[in-house]
């Protein structure tokens, strides 16, 4: 059985969003966003909690919740591996030091499967990890929006897409209204680096195959290193990203014992 890895997590956590603006600042059962992700990580044990935000108004919603860091970061960071890398630099972490990416907009996260992807980098031996479940129905597959994934027998990744992979030939060609008897996984958003691939990883020119799925992690693959991928020990919901995104999460906490 696996020894849980000592990790620490950073939280990107940008004020601009398209859909839905001021984001980690929305309130949910009347708090920030950004606090409920701050709690999910502290109860998932990090050594250290860093939230790495381009906005003082952000910055200011965590000041009194004890354990947390703030990195303030530059405004212009093309993606949240940007801010993490800086946030990285600012927090002083060793090149070997585990860091989990906790999206900003997952006030659910399960404190299991945070712990779980900073496990899978430990065990691995990989430079970065991931995660993944079970994809259960046809429409969820078929959803450009969902990101899937293979791997291999060892558990790394083979590829990443917004399509149906792998694609089952005679079983789609029969229907594609149920899933034929197979495996697909579907990505979970999270990850985990050793604090010095991470700066590796941001200083990468942005590769093809990212640019024609708009899968960062992809620029990770066809560089030629590893991304390990567990399977979540816990329901992973999904993040918010949308005004009824946030009705939901808002229902869903009022009804939390």
């Amino acid at each position: 059985m696996s020894v849980v890895a000592e990790f620490v997590v950073a939280i990107p956590a940008r004020y601009a969003s398209t859909r839905l603006p001021g984001k980690p600042l929305a309130l949910i059962a009347g708090e920030p966003m950004v606090l409920h992700v701050a709690r999910r990580a502290l109860a998932a044990g990090a050594r250290e909690v860093w939230v790495a935000t381009d906005d003082a108004r952000i910055a200011q919603a965590v000041a009194g919740l004890s354990g947390i860091h703030v990195a303030m970061t530059d405004p212009a960071h093309a993606s949240g591996t940007d801010r993490l890398a800086e946030c990285a630099r600012q927090a002083g972490w060793a090149d070997d030091v585990i860091v989990v990416n906790l999206q900003g907009d997952e006030p659910f996260a399960p404190a299991a499967g945070i712990r779980a992807v900073a496990t899978a980098l430990a065990d691995s031996g990989a430079p970065m990890s991931t995660l993944a479940t079970l994809v259960e129905d046809a429409p969820t597959l078929f959803d450009p929006n969902v990101v899937k994934l293979v791997r291999n027998a060892q558990g790394d990744a083979l590829y990443f897409s917004r399509a149906p992979i792998p694609w089952h030939r005679d079983g789609f060609a029969r229907s594609r209204d149920s899933l034929p008897p197979a495996q697909w996984l579907r990505h979970i958003g999270i990850y985990g680096y050793r604090a010095g691939f991470l700066q590796t990883f941001a200083a990468m020119p942005p590769g093809n195959l990212e640019q024609i799925e708009s899968l960062e992690q992809l620029r990770v693959l066809e560089a030629g290193y590893r991304i390990a991928v567990a399977l979540s020990p816990a329901a992973f919901p999904p993040g918010i990203d949308t005004p009824e995104d946030l009705l939901r999460a808002e229902a869903q906490m009022r009804a939390a014992p």
